[in-house]
C-alpha cells in the first residue's frame, strides 16, 4: 500500500504525523538519557557503599580483615566496585549507541522531512495558480459571451426598427461582431487553458504528489526501523554486560565459600593467647580452729619465725604468693572472708611473670615485656617486619642518590656530585641506625622464641635503673612467677605496698615441699646462668623437669634438692614422663 495513491488527499494529516513520529524518536531519547543519568547514579553509590565499609589503613578494622569472613566481605566489596563499573560502561555505551546517534538522526530526519513537504507545498501552489488561471479564463470567456450576446440582441433590435439608419445599424452589427470575435478568441484561450490544468492536475495527482508521498512513507517506515533497532541496542547494552555481572557474583559466591570457622577460630587463639595457664584451685583456709591453725604444705602463714630478714633467691624457690594474700600483722585483726578475697582476686590484674616482664613506670616498654610470651612474639615480628621495610626504602633512596651522582660524575652540567654526598651519608647513617635497631628487636625476637639463652646486659628486663627505682619489686620478683598449678599472684596491698620486708612474708607462708620431678632432660649446650632465677647447665648434664616450658622459652629444672632454676628450653632435651602429675604440653 502506498500513501501515494491512498493518501493522496491527506497531505496535511501526513504532515502532523511525521511531527509526531520525530516526536516519538525524541521522547525514546530523552527516556534512554535518562536511563544513562540513572546506572551513572546508581554506579556512584555502588562506589560510595564500598568505599565506606573499605577498611582503614593503619587501623583495628586493617587487623580484623585477616578473618576470612572479613576477606570474603572485602571480596564483596570490590567486586561491588567492579560491578559499579559495568553499570558505568552500560551508561557510556547507551549514550554512544543509542543517545549520541539518534540525535543526530533526529537531525538528519528532520532536514528530510522539511524538504518533502516543502516539494510538496511547491506543487499545491503550482496547481493552486494553474486553477486560479482556469478560473479566470472561464470567467473572462462567460463575460465575453454575454456581451456577445448582448451586442447580437442589440443588433437585431436596430436591424428591426424603421427609424433607426442605416449607419447606426451597420455600427451595430459591427459591434455584434467584434463581441463574438472576443467570445471566440476566449472560448480558445478557456479550452486551452483547461487543457493545461488537467494535464497539470493530472501530474499533480498521479505523478508528484504520489512520489513526494511515497518518499515521506520512506522516510516514516525508516524512522521505524530506526527506533527498533535502537530498542535492540538497548537490550544489547544490557546483555553484553551480563556475563561481567555474573562474572562478580561468581566471585563473591566463591568468597562466601572460601570462609573457614575453623581458620577465623584459629586466628582468634593466636591473636589472643597469653602463654599462660588458668589459675588453679582456691586452697581451703579452714576457720573453725579457735586457735592458731597448724603448719601444714597448705597453709597460708609461715611458721619459720619472725628471724629471717629476707628471702632466699637463686636456686630453689621457697615461697609462693597465692592468689587472695592478706597481711595480718596485728593478732587482733580479723581475717576477710574468703568471697571477698576471691572477689578482689578475680578482679584485680594478674602479674606478669618476672621472667616475661617488669612494670616501669606506667609506659609500655621498648621490648613489650608487658605483653604475655605470644602477644609479645607476634608484636617483635611486626616491629622486626616494619624496620625492615624502612630498611629496604632507606636502600632504595641511596640507589637512587648513587645513580644520580653517577650521572652528575658523567654530565657535570647536569648538577654538582658533591651536592649529593651530604644526603648520601645521611641516608647511610639512617640504615645503620634501622639495621641496629632492627638487630635489638631480632634479639629480643630470638630470646621469645628460645633461640639465645638470655638478653644482654643493655636490653635486660631486670636493668640496674629499675633495680634502683623498684628495689622492692625486684626483691619480690622470684615469688612474682605463676604458682604450679598456674594461678597468678595478687598485688600487694595500699598500705604495705612498696615498704613490705621480706620476713612479713616470713610470717604470712609456710614452706612448701619442693615440686615433683615430671621428666628428665639432657643439657645439649652449656648455659652459664647469670640471671636471678637461673641456673647454670653443663653440655651433657643429666636432670630433674619440674616445670615444662609454659610458651615464653623456658623450662624449669633441678640439679638437687637445693638447687633448681631456669633454663632455655631450646639449650635442652626434654623427656617427660607422661604417667607424672602435671605432665602437659604447652603450646
Amino acid at each position: 500500500m502506498s500513501w501515494g495513491t491512498e493518501l493522496w488527499d491527506q497531505f496535511d494529516n501526513l504532515e502532523k504525523h511525521t511531527q509526531w513520529g520525530i516526536d516519538i524518536l525524541e521522547k525514546y531519547i530523552k527516556f534512554v538519557k535518562e536511563r544513562t543519568e540513572i546506572e551513572l547514579s546508581y554506579a556512584k553509590q555502588l562506589r560510595n557503599l564500598a568505599k565506606k565499609y573499605q577498611p582503614k589503613k593503619n587501623s583495628k578494622e586493617e587487623e580484623e580483615y585477616r578473618y576470612t569472613a572479613c576477606k570474603a566481605f572485602l571480596s564483596t566489596l570490590n567486586e561491588m566496585n567492579d560491578y559499579a563499573g559495568q553499570h558505568e560502561v552500560i551508561s557510556e555505551n547507551m549514550t554512544s549507541n543509542i543517545t549520541v546517534e539518534l540525535a543526530r538522526y533526529v537531525q538528519e530526519l528532520k532536514q528530510e522531512r522539511k524538504s518533502y513537504f516543502h516539494d510538496g507545498r511547491k506543487a499545491q501552489q503550482h496547481i493552486e495558480i494553474c486553477w486560479k488561471q482556469l478560473e479566470s479564463s472561464k470567467r473572462r470567456f462567460e463575460r465575453d459571451c454575454k456581451e456577445a450576446d448582448r451586442a447580437q440582441q442589440y443588433f437585431e433590435k436596430m436591424d428591426a426598427d424603421i427609424n433607426v439608419t442605416k449607419a447606426d445599424v451597420e455600427k451595430a452589427r459591427q459591434q455584434a461582431q467584434v463581441r463574438h470575435q472576443m467570445a471566440e478568441d476566449s472560448k480558445a484561450d478557456y479550452s486551452s487553458i483547461l487543457q493545461k490544468f488537467n494535464h497539470e492536475q493530472h501530474e499533480y495527482y498521479h505523478t508528484h504528489i504520489p512520489n513526494i508521498f511515497q518518499k515521506i512513507q520512506e522516510m516514516e517506515e525508516r524512522r521505524i526501523v530506526r527506533i527498533g533497532d535502537s530498542m535492540k541496542t538497548y537490550a544489547e547494552v544490557d546483555r553484553q554486560v551480563i556475563p561481567i555481572i555474573g562474572k562478580c557474583l561468581d566471585e563473591i559466591v566463591k568468597a562466601a565459600e572460601s570462609i573457614d570457622q575453623k581458620n577465623d577460630s584459629q586466628l582468634v587463639i593466636e591473636a589472643y593467647k597469653s602463654g599462660f595457664e588458668p589459675p588453679g584451685d582456691i586452697e581451703f583456709e579452714d576457720y573453725t580452729q579457735p586457735m592458731k591453725r597448724t603448719v601444714s604444705d597448705n597453709s597460708l602463714s609461715n611458721s619459720r619465725g619472725e628471724g629471717k630478714p629476707e628471702l632466699k633467691f637463686g636456686g630453689k624457690s621457697k615461697g609462693k604468693l597465692w592468689p587472695f594474700i592478706k597481711k595480718n600483722k596485728s593478732p587482733k585483726q580479723q581475717k576477710e572472708p574468703l568471697s571477698h578475697r576471691f572477689n578482689e582476686f578475680m578482679t584485680s590484674k594478674p602479674k606478669i611473670h618476672c621472667f616475661r616482664s617488669l612494670k616501669r613506670g606506667g609506659a609500655t616498654p621498648e621490648d613489650f615485656s608487658n605483653l604475655p610470651p605470644e602477644q609479645r612474639r607476634k608484636k617483635l615480628q611486626q616491629k622486626v617486619d616494619e624496620l625492615n621495610k624502612e630498611i629496604q626504602k632507606e636502600m632504595d633512596q641511596r640507589d637512587a642518590i648513587t645513580k644520580m651522582k653517577d650521572v652528575y660524575l658523567k654530565n657535570p652540567q647536569m648538577g654538582d656530585p658533591a651536592s649529593l654526598d651530604h644526603k648520601l651519608t645521611e641516608v647511610s647513617q639512617n640504615i645503620e641506625k634501622l639495621r641496629l635497631e632492627s638487630q635489638k628487636f631480632e634479639a629480643w625476637l630470638a630470646e621469645v622464641e628460645g633461640r639465645l639463652p638470655a638478653r644482654s646486659e643493655q636490653a635486660r628486663r631486670q636493668s640496674g635503673m629499675f633495680d634502683a627505682q623498684n628495689p622492692a619489686t625486684v626483691n619480690n620478683c622470684a615469688q612474682d612467677r605463676e604458682s604450679p598449678d598456674g594461678s597468678y599472684t595478687e598485688e600487694q596491698s595500699q598500705e604495705g605496698e612498696g615498704k613490705v620486708l621480706a620476713t612479713d612474708f616470713d610470717d604470712e607462708f609456710d614452706e612448701e615441699e619442693p615440686l615433683p620431678a615430671i621428666g628428665t632432660c639432657k643439657a645439649l649446650y652449656t648455659f652459664e646462668g647469670q640471671n636471678e632465677g637461673t641456673i647454670s647447665v653443663v653440655e651433657g648434664e643429666t636432670l630433674y623437669v619440674i616445670e615444662e616450658d609454659k610458651g615464653d622459652g623456658w623450662t624449669r629444672i633441678r640439679r638437687n634438692e637445693d638447687e633448681e632454676g631456669y633454663v632455655p628450653t631450646s639449650y635442652v632435651e626434654v623427656y617427660l614422663d607422661k604417667n607424672a602429675k602435671g605432665a602437659k604440653t604447652y603450646i
